[in-house]
């Protein structure tokens, strides 16, 4: 845990959490110190995700693999900064944007296998002689609207 709170308050809430390391007292340039020593540390196959929602973690949340603002309160400059803003101070949703993202993007995954796989049909019917124009036209548009109807699944996230 990085943060500018007093080692009292900071040592206390870490250990409600749980945490094994923290660093407290530190300023918005030693916060970028220690990320860019902990991507430095880092084999490249983790990324580092960090959250915050005051100014003072602005520079961290732009610096990090992954910044997380914490929107209700947070500054301006930390929504700015951030890659996710979660609208409600809620930690848990952090694992809840993950499930939605990956979703998505299996979604997003789908549909592009689908698109290729119909496209090169179409190219193989096409060169032998066993379709026309419209034919493709009618498969262009067809993958299209079955691709909108598949990425239409993305947004029911009620189970998630």
């Amino acid at each position: 845990m990085l943060t500018g709170d007093t080692k009292r308050v900071a040592d206390t809430v870490a250990a409600d959490l749980g945490l094994g390391e923290v660093h407290s007292e530190l300023l918005p340039g030693d916060k970028v110190k220690l990320v860019e020593e902990m991507l430095k540390e880092s084999d490249g196959r983790h990324k580092l995700a960090f959250a915050g929602d005051g100014i003072n973690d602005a520079p961290v949340l732009s610096r990090a693999d992954v910044g997380i603002a914490m929107g209700a309160l947070g500054s301006d400059a930390a929504i700015e900064a951030a890659d996710i803003v979660l609208m409600d101070d809620d930690p848990l949703k952090i694992a809840k944007a993950i499930r939605i993202a990956r979703k998505c993007m299996r979604i997003v995954y789908e549909n592009i296998g689908f698109a290729i796989g119909v496209k090169l049909l179409c190219l193989l019917l096409g060169a032998l002689g066993m379709a026309n124009m419209w034919m493709a036209i009618f498969a262009d548009v067809g993958v299209m609207v079955i691709a909108v109807l598949n990425a239409v699944r993305a947004l029911s996230v009620r189970n998630l």
